[in-house]
């Protein structure tokens, strides 16, 4: 695993947010993907230079003025994994959940070491690249039929993906 430098590229930091999981959120945009999913709402989070550095204390300091839960997304936060694995800690230190969403597959994701410790960090994943043919906009805090919402911390214990429940 590579080494944390305590800094992140960030596109954007959504304050209140309510589509990126349940109740009001802050939304984290990574920059970097390489997924490069035909009809990307957001293609320009692919550029892995896109956005500005922030630091790990900037970062807390917007997570804690506005005290919601976290969603990690981007790009892809999995390209960044030991910094979502740190930050992560110190967002459910703060008293928050965090949810993901992933281009990655929860098998793709369960196969590597250094995904894996991020995963235990992390409470809910929306994983899966998005389908522009399996687009459905009926659904709940993703964008294609074949994404799904996980429970981390289920699956983990049962060792299959465990859908995640309002």
């Amino acid at each position: 695993m590579k080494e944390m430098n305590n800094k992140l590229r960030v596109l954007d930091i959504v304050r209140g947010t309510t589509v990126d999981g349940p109740g009001f959120r802050t939304s984290i945009y990574v920059a970097g993907c390489r997924h490069c999913c035909q009809g990307c709402h957001n293609p320009e989070s692919w550029d892995f230079n896109a956005g500005n550095e922030m630091t790990f204390k900037e970062i807390m300091d917007v997570v804690r003025e506005e005290d919601f839960d976290v969603t990690f997304s981007g790009g892809d936060p999995m390209y960044h994994p030991v910094e979502i694995m740190e930050l992560s800690r110190m967002i459910h230190d703060s008293g928050h959940s965090v949810w993901l969403y992933t281009g990655f597959t929860w098998e793709e994701l369960v196969k590597s070491e250094e995904f894996l410790m991020v995963l235990q960090e992390i409470d809910v994943i929306v994983e899966g690249p998005y389908v522009e043919s399996l687009r459905d906009t009926d659904l709940l805090f993703r964008g294609s039929s074949n994404q799904r919402i996980v429970d981390v911390r289920k699956s983990l214990a049962s060792g299959n993906p465990q859908e995640w429940h309002r």
